[in-house]
């Protein structure tokens, strides 16, 4: 139940980086482009910072989330992952575009080469995000559904949550198309 009310706490922050996520996703799905435009940097330098500024509710926090077990240390882990790889993913995709076209020829040749992982791992904290709904889901299910929680925790409550955090709402697309090493 707590783990619930904290993700419905975050649901607002994460949704805003969702959507600059999703608006700088195709500037970078298939791999940094041989010169990024305005528009482009602008796009990735807002999903950075929208990542950045997700409001993570305290029981969420890497602090607390040790002293969870069960279905609430995996909701809180997969939401603690997202945070990680998407902040750090994006900020690395600035940084990379940043180098490449400042940068010395071998700084800016070791930035194109690794960018692939940080492009990765925004995917990945995208998709991490999105099994969140369908395991909190069924962990309200394993865990006695309503009646268990005795209406501190109702089914509608669960299956806006669920929404929110599927992988229609989160999901990014297209696939990512680029991999380390290529």
């Amino acid at each position: 139940m707590a783990v619930s009310r904290a993700l419905a706490g975050a649901e607002s922050s994460v949704g805003r980086a969702v959507a600059a996520s999703k608006r700088a996703w195709p500037a970078v799905a298939n791999g940094l482009p041989a010169v990024s435009s305005a528009r482009s940097r602008s796009a990735i330098a807002a999903a950075a910072a929208s990542a950045e500024e997700i409001k993570v509710p305290p029981l969420l926090e890497a602090a607390k989330m040790v002293t969870l077990t069960g279905p609430a240390a995996q909701l809180t882990g997969s939401f603690h992952a997202y945070t990680g790889l998407a902040g750090r993913g994006w900020s690395m995709i600035a940084a990379s575009i940043d180098e490449i076209e400042h940068g010395s020829p071998a700084s800016a040749r070791f930035a194109r080469e690794n960018a692939p992982l940080y492009i990765e791992s925004v995917y990945d904290g995208h998709f991490t995000l999105a099994q969140i709904g369908k395991k909190l889901r069924d962990s309200y299910r394993q865990l006695g559904g309503p009646s268990a929680f005795a209406g501190s925790l109702r089914q509608q409550e669960v299956n806006a949550l669920a929404s929110a955090y599927s992988e229609a709402a989160n999901r990014l697309h297209p696939h990512v198309g680029v991999r380390l090493g290529s």
